[in-house]
């Protein structure tokens, strides 16, 4: 289904929002630190603005200051926020109260921390309408919060209105809270990374809703996120923000097509590309400054290639001047800005393809998985006994040396799971795992543990995965302690692997930004020399430059150690960077599994192709002309999967086959390219196809 879209243009003279010149500062133990730096900008009715930049550059701050929610000690120093020509700086606390959710609302990043566990969710939507509305009824407001309910795409909205947000999906706990910020049909939303932690499918359904509301109200939205192909296909404007200023605004066209701020080019830059292989990935050098010690002049240029020896950038603040018609930037040089790009990073941009792995016998796998599956026992709400869930069923593969196996899907169906059973976090209910011929899924935990240094796991969030009290040097050598082959020397040389230099290991994990954090993370778990390592979501909370960083470090670790990785990732585009096999998983089962090549280009699946077809591309150009496959409703109940193909009720291509028999995952569309689907073109070859009944090895 296509992406409804509002006008490219704005609707109105008069803006909707306008902010002028805001400065929010904190006290710090250093004096008082500027966190926001005159930030400017207007959102016209039926426009999506977007802000974009790398963690801590200011966006989220900017709208909380916007919606007058700035937390204790943060001040706004001065500036002018208006709505609709009404001025909201100085108004008091319960002024604000009857603006906000009636006027302009908020939609946060996690749904799970801002909805009420212990209040079913037609009270807490019905809160947003009471507090406004006070003339409804109850049964009236019952009404709407159905209606609301079904506007975002629940089904069954009167039955899931008396449920707790536990019985949510991600995907529609976010419509939720779609559902409350619209439930009193608001001039301006404002929406905080409303799809960062969301698969590429559910943030494809998410904003199709937003979309709707939008085109159905004429709402501006302010949309702040890392993913500039997400800004690329649904924004009008954007601005690009930096150690608290804005650095670029104008025309999402021109910005993608022309920027002219350098920190612009080097975002742009940084992106994977899910249509082509690169070599590396380009990175800004260095990291976002602390801005208690906001460096002078231009705060990019220590990180800014243009910059070089010029004086006035290190000494004078660039001015946030006009060049052209809607587009301002902030750099004493950003005339010369394209003729740079051009010159110094067009060969980053149109990076060498990525060399494929050669089709010689790589030998035995290092790794194989035969028939796996893990069935956990739900006791049921009402009545005797449990339910069975088959959360990962009957999965087969193989992994060598130098190698990295790519495992997508979206966020349920299994793919972290059958990362912990191979790690033997959790006891497989059947199949096996072989580690260099050894049967790890059977064996007793005093063998185990002299494994467990064969395998290392990396987890999605530094922050909660290293110890805040030990310096870094204790979490490096723990490991190393554990197994008596500590040595300082050990710990010196991790860190310099990774790119920290030695100094590091004095601090501790909260003095570092998430990407050095992530890098701690490697160190630690290449200590002991693994041969596998399983990255569960490892890159995905960074910001797109730090990704980029990270994506090199591993790829470059990999060539030099020969390690084998296991990638489970939501993200497509980082996926074919670095993978060299792919598996593609959907309710505990393989359903497309093949070369990196294959599957990307040909996709044999439905759900492949769905998945692929909802990555944001950042391209504006090409808006419009892609075929965008959004996949209604989510992931089955897996107490419950349907019928035959577990995948049919959201396939366009199911027949009445697909209900009665669920297809093995068969070597269908091309050699050495499985899928599990009955419409697919078998391959131009003369044998039949093998079905895979053991394990493929990549």
């Amino acid at each position: 289904m296509p992406m409804v879209e509002p006008p490219r243009s704005a609707t109105s003279d008069a803006p909707i929002l306008s902010v002028r010149d805001l400065v929010i500062e904190v006290p710090s133990p250093k004096g008082v630190t500027r966190l926001l730096d005159g930030a400017s900008f207007d959102v016209h009715r039926g426009e999506v603005f977007g802000v974009v930049g790398e963690s801590g550059s200011g966006k989220s701050l900017t709208m909380l200051a916007v919606m007058g929610l700035l937390p204790h000690p943060l001040k706004l120093v001065s500036g002018s926020v208006t709505l609709n020509g009404r001025e909201l700086t100085g108004m008091g606390f319960e002024a604000m109260r009857g603006v906000r959710g009636k006027t302009m609302s908020m939609i946060f990043q996690d749904p799970m921390t801002s909805l009420n566990p212990v209040l079913r969710v037609s009270s807490q939507i019905g809160e947003a309408v009471r507090l406004h509305q006070r003339d409804m009824s109850e049964r009236q407001v019952m009404d709407r919060v159905v209606e609301l309910l079904d506007l975002v795409g629940i089904a069954d909205p009167d039955r899931r209105a008396r449920q707790f947000p536990h019985e949510f999906s991600g995907g529609m706990r976010q419509r939720v809270m779609i559902a409350m910020a619209i439930a009193n049909e608001p001039d301006l939303l404002i929406a905080d990374e409303p799809t960062t932690a969301l698969d590429v499918t559910i943030q494809a359904q998410i904003m199709s809703v937003l979309a709707r509301v939008r085109a159905r109200t004429g709402a501006a939205m302010v949309l702040i996120t890392h993913d500039l192909g997400l800004v690329a296909e649904v924004a009008h404007r954007v601005a690009v923000m930096y150690a608290g200023r804005m650095v670029e605004r104008a025309q999402v066209d021109e910005v993608f097509k022309t920027p002219r701020h350098p920190y612009t080019v080097g975002l742009l830059a940084s992106l994977p590309h899910v249509e082509r292989n690169l070599a590396t990935l380009y990175s800004i050098p260095g990291h976002v400054p602390d801005l208690s010690a906001r460096p002078t002049g231009c705060a990019f240029h220590p990180r800014c290639a243009m910059s070089g020896d010029r004086e006035a950038c290190g000494r004078d603040v660039p001015a946030f001047r006009p060049l052209g018609e809607d587009h301002r930037v902030a750099c004493h040089f950003a005339e010369e800005t394209p003729r740079w790009a051009d010159k110094e990073q067009r060969h980053l941009l149109e990076a060498p393809v990525a060399a494929a792995q050669d089709d010689a016998d790589p030998g035995e796998p290092v790794l194989e998985v035969d028939g796996l599956s893990k069935d956990f026992f739900i006791r049921r709400h009402s009545g005797w006994g449990h339910d069975r869930l088959r959360a990962v069923r009957d999965v087969s593969f193989g992994l060598h040396k130098g190698r990295t196996l790519g495992l997508v899907g979206e966020s349920g169906c299994g793919k972290s799971t059958l990362g912990r059973i191979i790690m033997r976090l959790i006891a497989a209910s059947s199949g096996a795992v072989q580690l260099k011929g050894r049967n790890i899924a059977r064996l007793e935990q005093r063998l185990l543990r002299s494994l467990r240094p064969q395998m290392q796991v990396i987890f999605q969030d530094p922050y909660a995965s290293l110890d805040p009290r030990m310096t870094v040097h204790e979490i490096v050598a723990e490991p190393l302690r554990i197994n008596r082959i500590y040595t300082p020397e050990r710990v010196s040389e991790l860190l310099t692997h990774v790119g920290l230099t030695t100094d590091a290991a004095a601090r501790r994990p909260p003095e570092f930004s998430g990407g050095q954090r992530q890098r701690i993370a490697i160190a630690r778990a290449l200590a002991l020399n693994p041969d596998i390592v399983v990255l569960d979501e490892a890159v995905s909370a960074l910001d797109v430059s730090i990704q980029a960083q990270v994506v090199n470090l591993l790829k470059q670790l990999q060539a030099e150690m020969g390690l084998a990785y296991l990638f489970i990732s939501h993200d497509l585009s980082v996926v074919r960077h670095i993978s060299d096999q792919v598996a593609v998983m959907y309710l505990g089962r393989l359903v497309e599994m093949g070369d990196r090549d294959q599957v990307f280009d040909s996709p044999a699946h439905p759900y492949t192709q769905a998945l692929l077809s909802a990555i944001p591309r950042p391209d504006p150009e090409h808006k419009g002309n892609q075929r965008r496959i959004v996949l209604s409703g989510d992931l089955p109940n897996p107490l419950d999967p349907p019928s035959g193909c577990p995948f049919r009720t959201r396939c366009s291509k199911a027949t009445e086959i697909c209900a009665r028999t669920e297809p093995d995952l068969t070597e269908r569309s091309a050699p050495g390219h499985f899928s599990a689907c009955h419409h697919v073109e078998p391959p131009s070859r003369d044998s039949a196809p093998a079905v895979l009944a053991s394990a493929v090895h990549l």
